[in-house]
């Protein structure tokens, strides 16, 4: 490290580097080990990260990047946000549902983007920045699906990978109808990304399963190509 570099600015982004290659999380230990500093500093450092939403621990402890990491991407590429805003417009209009890009933040699933189609009066209100469990609704466990199977899943989960979509009725609000499948992202080592994210759509009551499943598909599969490293 040079004298003109900050050495905790230079831990954190190290962190941040380290975290990145950990798609399963890393616990505070490794971290430590792998940063070569005291456990009580990395202690530290994780919890300035965490306060900026750029990593989020898990409820076993172990450091995982958090969606402000794809916040600050979005924002770095208006290209893609444009891109992306335009593909979930014709997917809201398409389904005739409210459409959203979701990413997973620890143990819960937030709404990065969302639009509404140009032709309903009423749609399920779905804002940026809104959260629930990843457990709950069809985004998060859309994301869920698209880990590597475990034991513990449960049923929605298991029934989700094996469509290739999740459908939840009534889970976050009453008469509400969604459908999400995940938008998987890889490095160009191959390996998956730590960003998780979804694609979807919600409707009261009334949405053509079939349609919706085939056009959020294909619309993941878009995202897909303008995420691509």
């Amino acid at each position: 490290m040079s004298a003109s570099t900050l050495q905790t600015l230079d831990r954190g982004l190290r962190a941040l580097e380290i975290i990145s290659h950990s798609p399963e999380g890393i616990s505070i230990a490794d971290l430590a080990k792998e940063l070569g500093i005291h456990r009580a500093i990395c202690y530290r450092v994780v919890a300035t990260l965490e306060s900026r939403r750029l990593v989020v621990r898990a409820e076993d402890g172990r450091v995982r990047l958090g969606v402000g990491i794809a916040v600050l991407a979005s924002r770095l590429e208006p290209q893609f946000h444009r891109d992306a805003q335009s593909l979930l417009r014709d997917l809201a209009n398409e389904t005739h549902a409210t459409a959203f890009i979701s990413a997973a933040e620890g143990q819960d699933c937030v709404a990065m983007m969302v639009a509404e189609p140009d032709d309903r009066v009423l749609t399920v209100g779905y804002r940026v920045g809104s959260r629930h469990p990843l457990t709950k609704g069809a985004a998060g466990i859309a994301i869920l699906a698209a880990r590597p199977e475990d034991r513990r899943d449960p049923d929605s989960v298991r029934q989700a990978r094996r469509d290739g979509y999740s459908l939840t009725r009534g889970q976050l609000e009453r008469g509400a109808v969604g459908l999400a499948t995940a938008i998987r992202i890889f490095t160009r080592t191959g390996s998956a990304s730590p960003i998780e994210r979804s694609v979807g759509v919600v409707a009261i009551d009334e949405l053509d399963i079939e349609r919706a499943a085939e056009a959020v598909q294909r619309t993941a599969r878009q995202l897909e190509r303008l995420l691509a490293p």
